[in-house]
């Protein structure tokens, strides 16, 4: 297994369960492989914008989405990261109470974002 190096958002947003972001470049790549197009879609998304912390509506217009569907993905992959990936995800949360926006923040580390962007271009 390929450990990758945590890279974390800033220190002032306190991240959400923090222990549930992926960090096996291969637990990453599977995850990639598993989940529905959509949700390769957000990643794909995430990883244009690394190590940036953003309010859904924010990546929502970066994709081209419109408003909630940020919410409805990450509900689909609910049941995928409980039953395969033991509750962890490829991408973090900040929590609403201290980001800078005050809403729920979501990212990708620069290491998350390396692996999902091979994995992109392999699927291709």
């Amino acid at each position: 297994m390929v450990r990758i190096a945590a890279e974390h958002a800033p220190a002032h947003a306190p991240e959400h369960v923090p222990e549930n972001a992926m960090v096996e470049a291969e637990e990453i790549a599977r995850f990639y492989d598993r989940c529905s197009d959509l949700m390769r879609e957000l990643l794909d998304g995430l990883a244009q914008a690394p190590d940036r912390p953003r309010p859904f509506p924010e990546i929502e217009d970066a994709i081209g989405w419109p408003r909630r569907r940020i919410a409805s993905v990450l509900g689909g992959v609910c049941h995928l990261r409980r039953m395969e990936f033991a509750g962890r995800r490829p991408y973090h949360f900040n929590e609403p109470r201290m980001a800078v926006s005050r809403r729920w923040e979501l990212w990708v580390d620069g290491a998350q974002a390396r692996v999902i962007q091979a994995e992109r271009l392999s699927v291709r």
